[in-house]
């Protein structure tokens, strides 16, 4: 019988919890809760199983991870223009990676309840006033009021019917022909003509259209041209909430996080010793974990001897968020201890969290250098040990925000005021996002290039 089957997905109750509100209602927090637990699931079980899947061929290294979306969703952003700016952003990423690496790409959003987020410290203070830190709309609001400060229980219910209302349009726009392969290497070919360094990537886009091109003349109309598999992940970070939102599987007897395909445990959750681990321990989803550069190599081994005891390729993934200026010092004892564990370990690489500053106008922000020398540093590491880069976890969104510095249509610290909208971290603009996908695309043919020069060296 499988662990997740034996034991009851509610015992990380006996257990310290990190970063968990204080309501003040009780009784209104049970209400909410109860009501959630009889609700509809936002997802099947069915369909984590087949993430499952998709990720077991990442571990393996016979497929690619591009997980992206928002630092921090908001109730106001549920509209179906700004899920399809997001959507779209992300498929267009996904198709030059598809490209790139001759594999699969795996497409998981930070979308449909990524709705809090773990903080520093549980108060602000702004002139002399002390109010609770804003921990996300899943919890209060981001006005510097008494009113809306305050943790109300009855947000965790809108959490839920704005995933719903997220998901419903993303399933429209994968299904119903929006995703179209030829549409989104069209919408490409646009970025490539318009952006002031779109020459810099016309041979890859010019190399992806004779492909197409030559699939049209041969017939070939393959249907998962008209369609793609999306999936939602999002940080388990509101204990209550997902616990609610736990289901025990009619078929199998196995416990699923309902509120998400794919959760994740945070760098500030991730104590051996605490209530998110045993959580997502007792849960059949695939799960993964953040790690930032403070992490050791035995703590990875623990961490995968809690969620992952029969090393299951696709049952959890690594998200490192070591800054640019740690990766190549920190990601190589720990891949190399992980794998000669024999554990099969999706690695990914987050490059946004590691890299954050705050700017002379107070705005938190990121530089684009950075970000992409996080991922440069990601690929060489994995080249030098033969191991397998798994991919992209990025912080983005559709619009033209000005909320990370540099890219090739750039963003300058002046100019961060202008559309600074994000709730909470710095997001990468779509024009930054897809340079950032083109760059990645270049770095992983060349990883190519370079281990088949190996492999015919190796051969002489």
């Amino acid at each position: 019988m499988d662990a997740t089957q034996a034991a009851s997905p509610h015992s990380w109750r006996s257990l310290p919890a990190a970063q968990q509100p204080v309501w003040p209602d009780e009784r209104a927090l049970a209400t909410v809760l109860d009501d959630l637990a009889t609700a509809p699931p936002l997802v099947f079980a069915g369909e984590c199983d087949q993430l499952r899947s998709r990720l077991a061929a990442v571990a393996r290294g016979e497929a690619f991870l591009l997980q992206g979306g928002d630092c921090a969703e908001t109730f106001d952003a549920v509209s179906a223009d700004q899920v399809r700016d997001k959507l779209k952003t992300l498929l267009q990423m996904a198709a030059v990676l598809t490209y790139a690496t001759s594999l699969p790409v795996v497409k998981v959003g930070r979308i449909a309840g990524q709705y809090s987020k773990p903080r520093s410290g549980s108060t602000e203070q702004r002139d002399g006033v002390e109010l609770p830190v804003y921990r996300g709309d899943a919890v209060n609001g981001l006005d510097f009021t008494p009113q809306s400060r305050t943790p109300d229980p009855e947000r965790l219910r809108r959490m839920y019917h704005a995933s719903a209302a997220t998901l419903n349009i993303v399933r429209a726009f994968t299904t119903g022909g929006y995703a179209d392969l030829r549409q989104v290497h069209t919408w490409n070919q646009d970025f490539v003509a318009s952006s002031p360094i779109g020459e810099r990537y016309e041979r890859l886009a010019d190399e992806i259209d004779r492909a197409l091109a030559f699939l049209r003349a041969c017939g070939a109309q393959p249907g998962e041209f008209g369609s793609t598999e999306f999936y939602s992940s999002h940080e388990a970070l509101i204990l209550d909430y997902e616990a609610a939102l736990t289901r025990r599987d009619s078929r199998t007897g196995d416990w699923y996080d309902v509120s998400g395909h794919m959760v994740w445990i945070g760098e500030r959750t991730r104590q051996l010793d605490g209530a998110h681990v045993e959580f997502a321990s007792r849960v059949r989803n695939p799960v993964a974990v953040k790690l930032g550069p403070s992490v050791t190599a035995d703590e990875a081994l623990a961490l995968i001897d809690r969620l992952d005891p029969d090393r299951e390729p696709g049952r959890l993934s690594f998200i490192t968020r070591m800054g640019a200026g740690r990766i190549r010092d920190v990601l190589p004892g720990l891949v190399e201890k992980v794998t000669a564990s024999g554990a099969r370990i999706a690695w990914i690489c987050d490059p946004m969290h590691g890299n954050t500053f705050t700017a002379p106008s107070g705005h938190k922000t990121r530089r684009f250098d950075d970000v992409l020398d996080e991922v440069r540093g990601f690929f060489e590491v994995h080249r030098e040990l033969g191991t397998h880069p798994g991919g992209l976890h990025v912080e983005l969104t559709g619009e033209d925000v000005t909320e990370c510095v540099g890219g090739g249509a750039e963003v300058r610290l002046d100019d961060l005021a202008h559309r600074y909208e994000s709730a909470c971290d710095p997001r990468l603009n779509r024009y930054q996002s897809l340079d950032l996908a083109f760059q990645a695309a270049e770095l992983y043919q060349e990883r190519t290039v370079a281990r088949g020069a190996v492999r015919t060296a190796a051969g002489a």
